[in-house]
Formats: C-alpha cells, sequence, structure tokens
C-alpha cells in the first residue's frame, strides 16, 4: 500500500478527472434511467468528496468508524460505554448538539479539524462538560448547531491513536435529511459498526445497506444489541447465517447483552468490552488499520468505476432521446417543405386567383394568336397590352405572393403541431414542452412570409435586369418590360403540368410553355434554363430558412439543455480508474 509521501498521483488525477465529468452529467432528459443515475452520480461525487479522495491523498491518515443503526438500536449509549463516559446525551457537550458527533484521540485532531474529509461539513469544537448539569439557555453560553451542515469534533483520550468514532443519524429515521445525512456519513467510513437489535437486526432498511457494504468490500463489525442472555446465541447464530448469505460472513459480531444502566445512563463497562478491546487493537495495530483502509478504499473506487459506467449507459440513452426528439422535428418540418416544394412544382399553386390574374395577363386567346404570328408581334401586343392600363403582372405579383403565403403558413402549421404531437407522445418531450406552447405559429409570423417571398420576387426582378443589361438583350428586355418578364419567369418556375387537369393545362401549363418560349426568344434557351433554376434554388432556400426558424422553437429547447460529458468520456474516465486502482 502507498504511503502518505508517496501518493497514487496518477489515480488522483483520474480520480478527479472522473468527478468532474461526473458532476458535469445532468442528464436532464426524463428517460428511464435518469432520476436514478443523476442521483447515483451525485452520491458519487459525494463519496469522492468525502471519503475517496482524501483517503487516496491520505493513505496513512486515522481510520474513521461510522456507528450507524436504526431508530432505538442503542447506538448513543453504545458510543458512550466505549469512550467511558457520557458525551452524546444532550448537555454532555457545549456546543449542544444531537448529531454528528466525532470522537477522536488528541494526538489525532490534525486530521479532522481540517476539511480532509467530510469537506463540506462545517467544524465545530466540542467540550466536554458535567453530565450531571442540565444544558444551559441559549444566554448562558450554550450554542445550538444544526446536524446538518455541522460535524461536532471531541478530543478524547479513551479513544485509540490512529482511530476516530463518528455517531451517525438513524438510518431509518423519519427526518428525510437525517436519512441522507446518515448515508453520507456511512459513505465516509473506514469501517463500520453497525447496531441492531435482537428485535430488529432483520429490518429491510438495515440489510439493504449492509448488502451494499458487502458490494463495497467495506469493513463491518455488527454490535448486537440489547440482547437477552438466555437468547442471545440463538440470536447470534441466526444473525451470522444472515450475513454469511449476503457476503458477510467475515464481519464479527459483538453481542451487548440487556443490562441495567447506571445513574448516567451507562451501561457497565464489562458489557462492551469485547468491543472496546478489539477497537483497541485495531488502533495498535498499523498493519490492520493499513489493510482495512486499502480494502474499503478499494471496494469504494470499483464502485465508484462501476457507477461511472453506468453513467455512461444512461448518458448514450439521453444521446439516443435526444437525437429522437430531434428526428420527430425534422421529420415532421421535412414533410411541410417537400409539401410546399411539391406545391411550387406541380402547379398547385396556378389555381384560383393565380390562374385568373395570369389569364388576364397574358390575354388568353389573343395572345396565343399573336404567337403564331411570330415573337416580334407578341412583343408588339405586349407592349400595346401595357399602355395607359393598369399594370396586370402586378397583379399576378400579388397573387403569387397571397397563394404561395398560404400555402407555406398552413404547412408550417400543420408541422409544428405533428412536432408537438410527437413530442408529447414521448416522457422527455412532455417535459420539455412543460409550459411552452410549441405549436402556436407567432402572430407576424404570415408578415415574414410574405416579406420574404416579395424579396424573391425583388431577386427575381433583379435576375431580369441583370440578364437584360447585355446589348444583345436590352432593347428586347426593355420592349417587354422587366416586371412582365420577371412574372413570366415565375409563372415558368411554377408552370409544370402536373397535377392540372383540363383547362387548367391549357390555360397555365400551355401558357407557362409560351412564356418560357418567350422568354427563351429574349434572353435564349441557356439563360432561362439558368434564371429558372436560380430563381427555383433561391425559392427554396428562402422556404427551408422559414421552415427551419419555426422548428427552431423545438430544437431550442434541447439546445438550452447545454453541453455535458458524452457516454465515451465517462467509459473512458472509469477504464483509467480501473486501470489506476491497482496501486492500492
Amino acid at each position: 500500500m502507498n504511503t502518505e509521501n508517496a501518493p497514487a498521483v496518477p489515480l488522483i488525477e483520474s480520480l478527479e478527472t472522473t468527478r468532474e465529468l461526473l458532476r458535469s452529467t445532468t442528464l436532464p432528459l426524463a428517460t428511464a434511467s435518469a432520476a436514478q443515475q443523476r442521483e447515483n452520480a451525485a452520491r458519487a461525487v459525494a463519496q469522492l468528496d468525502d471519503y475517496v479522495l482524501p483517503r487516496v491523498r491520505s493513505l496513512d491518515a486515522p481510520l474513521l468508524a461510522v456507528v450507524g443503526g436504526s431508530t432505538g438500536a442503542g447506538k448513543s449509549t453504545l458510543v458512550n460505554a466505549l469512550v467511558g463516559h457520557p458525551v452524546t446525551r444532550s448537555g454532555a457537550i457545549r456546543p449542544t448538539t444531537r448529531r454528528p458527533l466525532l470522537i477522536h484521540h488528541p494526538s489525532d485532531a490534525g486530521a479532522f479539524t481540517t476539511q480532509r474529509v467530510l469537506p463540506h461539513l462545517a467544524r465545530v469544537q466540542g467540550t466536554l462538560v458535567d453530565p450531571s448539569r442540565p444544558a444551559p439557555a441559549p444566554d448562558d453560553g450554550g450554542t445550538a448547531v444544526e446536524d446538518i451542515g455541522s460535524l461536532v469534533l471531541l478530543a478524547d483520550q479513551n479513544i485509540p491513536k490512529g482511530l476516530a468514532i463518528l455517531d451517525a443519524p438513524d438510518v431509518d429515521s423519519v427526518s428525510d435529511n437525517n436519512r441522507a445525512l446518515a448515508a453520507q456519513l456511512l459513505s465516509a467510513a473506514d469501517l463500520w459498526l453497525f447496531v441492531t437489535t435482537a428485535n430488529r437486526y432483520a429490518d429491510a432498511v438495515p440489510w439493504q445497506l449492509l448488502r451494499n457494504a458487502a458490494g463495497r468490500d467495506i469493513t463491518v463489525a455488527v454490535v448486537l444489541d440489547r440482547v437477552q442472555a438466555s437468547s442471545a446465541a440463538e440470536i447470534e447464530e441466526d444473525l451470522r447465517r444472515m450475513l454469511n448469505e449476503e457476503g458477510l460472513g467475515g464481519a464479527p459480531i459483538f453481542v451487548v447483552e440487556e443490562s441495567p444502566l447506571n445513574e448516567l445512563r451507562m451501561l457497565p463497562p464489562a458489557a462492551v468490552e469485547p468491543l472496546r478491546e478489539w477497537l483497541e487493537t485495531l488502533g495498535a495495530d498499523a498493519q490492520a488499520r493499513s489493510e482495512i483502509a486499502a480494502r474499503t478504499l478499494g471496494g469504494a473506487v470499483r464502485e465508484l468505476a462501476d457507477t461511472t459506467d453506468r453513467t455512461a449507459e444512461a448518458v448514450a440513452g439521453q444521446q439516443h432521446t435526444e437525437e429522437h426528439l430531434r428526428r420527430e422535428v425534422t421529420t415532421s418540418f421535412d414533410e411541410a417543405l417537400r409539401a410546399i416544394i411539391d406545391s411550387t412544382r406541380d402547379g398547385t399553386l396556378l389555381r384560383g386567383e393565380v390562374l385568373a390574374r395570369w389569364q388576364d395577363f397574358v390575354g388568353t386567346g389573343e395572345f396565343f394568336r399573336s404567337l403564331e404570328a411570330g415573337i416580334g408581334r407578341v412583343r408588339d401586343r405586349m407592349t400595346a397590352f401595357f399602355k395607359g392600363q393598369p399594370a396586370p403582372e402586378v397583379r399576378v405579383e400579388e397573387a403569387i405572393e397571397s397563394g404561395l403565403q398560404a400555402v407555406i403558413v398552413e404547412n408550417t402549421a400543420r408541422a409544428a403541431k405533428s412536432a408537438e404531437r410527437r413530442w408529447r407522445d414521448e416522457p422527455a418531450g412532455q417535459v420539455l414542452l412543460a409550459g411552452r406552447d410549441a405549436a402556436g405559429l407567432p402572430p407576424d409570423f404570415p408578415d415574414q412570409v410574405a416579406e420574404s417571398i416579395r424579396s424573391w420576387q425583388s431577386d427575381v426582378m433583379l435576375m431580369i435586369q441583370q440578364e437584360g443589361a447585355g446589348k444583345r438583350t436590352r432593347a428586347r428586355a426593355m420592349s417587354l418590360g422587366v416586371n412582365a418578364l420577371a412574372v413570366i419567369l415565375m409563372i415558368a418556375v411554377f408552370s409544370t403540368t402536373g397535377g392540372l387537369t383540363g383547362l387548367e393545362v391549357g390555360i397555365a401549363g400551355g401558357s407557362g410553355v409560351v412564356g418560357t418560349k418567350l422568354l427563351e426568344a429574349v434572353f435564349g434557351e441557356d439563360a432561362v434554363r439558368r434564371m429558372s433554376d436560380q430563381a427555383r434554388k433561391n425559392l427554396e432556400t428562402r422556404i427551408r430558412t422559414m421552415l427551419a426558424g419555426r422548428a427552431k422553437q423545438f430544437l431550442d429547447t434541447i439546445d438550452e439543455l447545454g453541453e455535458h460529458p458524452s457516454a465515451e468520456q465517462l467509459h473512458a474516465a472509469a477504464a483509467r480508474v480501473r486501470a489506476e486502482s491497482g496501486a492500492l
């Protein structure tokens, strides 16, 4: 075993790394294992602080024997008997306290007055007084000390050197805080003195703690208290059987027979003499203390590695759940994207108002007859069409804006409701959505969509202007007008015949083909194809951006959970701890 002068530095470093990883692992999603594993990880961090790291850094420090047990088991009476005078009864020490109380030999004070072990508990120095005197009133110099958050230290010559005794709260206390403190103190112990009685030695709560002790390889001594002499042998035999079954066959059993208490409510010294001798022998045997410390520490380190691996598995579950929730959002909005884009490809947008305005714009029959006479006559017809009359292409633009806006808003709302429904089918999603109206669109969303469509239309117009700036195309483009050509290009983008029927094909699809031919006559086939592709990509990019903005309201709830260690980091940390624990 390493000594204090040669600490296991690599092990300390791996333990510190593991502590930070566990501390940073919040497991925020409501998965099946999250709540339990959060608690396990928190306990592991606490034990690292309270016991594992202090012990690894100071392997030769005095052993800490924690006295634990059920309510009414006689722990305080036993501690008084071991010390030889009352120390745990109210009023026996100052400041007054019920528990916890740590009693040590005066020469070992330095090991406990600092924050070496149980660093989160404040230190309060106790002073022994005449136990026959009543406790003073608060204004008489007595200072009440809270059980939780404080540790009362008492130096006493009757405690063996190299060993300290800590009187812990009841493991089955009605107080949640007391139970939690008892568990914390037991986790910081090198040695457990587990006190039970003839009536309660089979109780479930202490046996669960004893099973945990067996799993950690912690050294346990069992005190069977308040036993009638006539039944002592039989009860001890049954208790030994139970200990063997739970892997604690090597635990010594000390039977304290029922005895009358004296005027100071003290047991006769003979009642605890075997236990006192065992503790004194242990205190005098540095090798035995070293072996106990190494065994307990080794078990705690192995348990830490196991807890870290289980935490890693919980993190993997969190990652899987997070990916699933993200996919649910992505799927809902991808479906909306496909529906919107399909409507821009299959002629859906050319129905209704857009179709009527386009029909007004092209002049239906006259437009086609003009085309038969050649592109020059079409240009003349279009030019005359605009002179002195309202611009019908503007009405087409407005109809396109209105129709496209309705399609985008409707499908975005449907996607948001779908994502919310999918999340509410998952416990983790329900928690993330608590108090949120994730499916509702902002009141100004339709205006945002309309603005984006208008920006797209402006981009199309700018594209026409730039394409028509060349010498070969300027005159033809100017004769038809930039707005008119932009509208024709928009319709060309939307006017495949899929989804249209009957007269709609002839009017919308056929007119779209005519418009495309007209654009080709002005700019050339390659330019029209390039502009159409660019206009469509521009529009689809804007649609994706609008949908992504609404999907973000869901995904932000996941991103707000913050970053945390990965399962791979935690598994690697557990492996390092196991590898370095061979130094113990």
